[in-house]
Order: C-alpha cells, then sequence, then structure tokens
C-alpha cells in the first residue's frame, strides 16, 4: 500500500504544479486558491481541499478598474493614437494638426469663392499649409502653455484675464504675422504689407471680437491645456475660411 500512496503521489505531482503556477499567476487578485491533495483514511481515496491566501495587493480593485478603462479608452482607434502622439510628441503633433486643418480651410475657402471656370491654387494651400506648421502650430503650443502657467486655475476670473490676454497681445500679432507672411510670398514689397495691415487688421481684429472670445470662454474653460491648440485650431478652421479670404485680396495701390 505504502507503494502504491508513492506512486499515486509521483503521478499527481504535475497537477499540483499546474494549480499552484496558474493560481500564483494572478497576483493581481485580491484572493488566491490554492489546492492540494490529501489521502484520507482509505488508501485509495483523496480529497481536494481549498484555502484562501491572502497575496500582496499593488492596487485597489476600483484603481484596477479606472486604469483598465482608461488604458482601454486611450487605446482606442484615431482618437487613442492621436491623444498618445499629443502626450509623447506635443510640439510636433499640434503643429502638423494647424497645418492640416489651415489647408483645409484654404481649400474650403477656395472651393466657396471659386469660380466655374477657375482651378484651385494649391501653391496658396501649400502656403497656409507652411504657415500653420512653422508659425501658427508652435505659437499655440507656446501660448496655451504660458497661460495654463500664469493662471492656471478655471475660476471665471482666471478665464476672462486668458481671453483678454488673447484679444490684445496674442490675437493682433499671430494675425498681423499672418498677413505678412502671406503678402511677403506674394511678392508684395514693405511698404505694400504696411499699408494691407493698415487697411485690414483692424477691420479683421474688430470681426474677431464677434467671434473670438467666444471660442476662447469654451476652450480656456473646458478642455485640457494639452488639447486647447486643438481645440482652437478647429476653430480657426471657421476663422481661417475668412482670414484667407482676406488675404486673398489684392494689394493695396499705394500710389
Amino acid at each position: 500500500m505504502n507503494s502504491l500512496r508513492r506512486t499515486c503521489s509521483w503521478l499527481l505531482l504535475p497537477v499540483v504544479a499546474n494549480i499552484n503556477i496558474s493560481t500564483k499567476a494572478s497576483v493581481s487578485s485580491k484572493i488566491q486558491w490554492r489546492a492540494y491533495f490529501s489521502f484520507g483514511s482509505s488508501p485509495m481515496r483523496f480529497t481536494i481541499r481549498e484555502s484562501k491566501i491572502s497575496s500582496p495587493s499593488f492596487s485597489t480593485p476600483t484603481q484596477h478598474r479606472f486604469s483598465s478603462s482608461s488604458s482601454a479608452k486611450s487605446g482606442i482607434g484615431f482618437v487613442g493614437w492621436y491623444l498618445r502622439k499629443v502626450d509623447t510628441h506635443p510640439f510636433i503633433t499640434k503643429s502638423i494638426t494647424a497645418s492640416l486643418i489651415y489647408a483645409a480651410a484654404d481649400l474650403t475657402s477656395q472651393t466657396i469663392t471659386l469660380s466655374s471656370s477657375g482651378s484651385f491654387d494649391l501653391i496658396r494651400t501649400t502656403r497656409m499649409a507652411a504657415y500653420g506648421l512653422l508659425i501658427l502650430g508652435p505659437s499655440q503650443h507656446l501660448w496655451f502653455n504660458f497661460m495654463s502657467t500664469i493662471s492656471p486655475s478655471r475660476d471665471l476670473f482666471s478665464t476672462f484675464r486668458k481671453i483678454f490676454l488673447g484679444q490684445a497681445v496674442y490675437g493682433p500679432i499671430i494675425t498681423s504675422v499672418f498677413f505678412s507672411y502671406n503678402a511677403s510670398l506674394q511678392g508684395e514689397s514693405g511698404s505694400e504689407i504696411a499699408a494691407r495691415l493698415k487697411r485690414d487688421l483692424l477691420p479683421t481684429l474688430l470681426n474677431g471680437v464677434l467671434f473670438w472670445p467666444v471660442c476662447d470662454f469654451l476652450t480656456y474653460k473646458f478642455i485640457p491645456v494639452h488639447l486647447q491648440p486643438l481645440a482652437n485650431s478647429s476653430f480657426a478652421y471657421i476663422w481661417t475660411i475668412y482670414l484667407t479670404y482676406m488675404a486673398s485680396l489684392k494689394a493695396v495701390d499705394i500710389n
């Protein structure tokens, strides 16, 4: 009988090992179950007993569910990919985003104003894309980070303060740069660019007062800082259609 018992024990060792390995692998669970064999009074009978073993828990169940949910959301399709790029490469991601939006806005603007016999000005669209990539995207990244540094709160006072600074500082500067950049690439001289700014800058900014404060309020109040350039560029899609139309106007006759 002792020989038979030893033989059964050897035969059952792989089963016991597999059970122990599988239970040890689930270290994230709160309770582990361990099965082991015990021979009863009869040499031909054995029973499986279970005991609860508390294993170290690295996170609470709530934290585990939240982590799983967050990782699942961050990995969903294009949105998850884009958010990861914003986190890992914010500067270039925001610049490319602004470039694509400006190119799309210019194409939309040309579609609206294009005559039936006309054709798209792809050089103009390339200029707009380059502006978004080289100027607008980087400036948005720096501006919104700067705003969050000097005024990190989202209360009404801080929000209106950011709106005021945007309208008084960032808006006039970036609009002036836009008109100057576009005019210079069209071959206008310094005096022509100055005359264009004198003619178009103030009316453009006044028209923007009816549009941008509402957009800025939504952006600063409800959008996370790392996504504020995306929100701003999305609003700028509509605004850029107007800007590209203004920038495409003929040069001012200074004679």
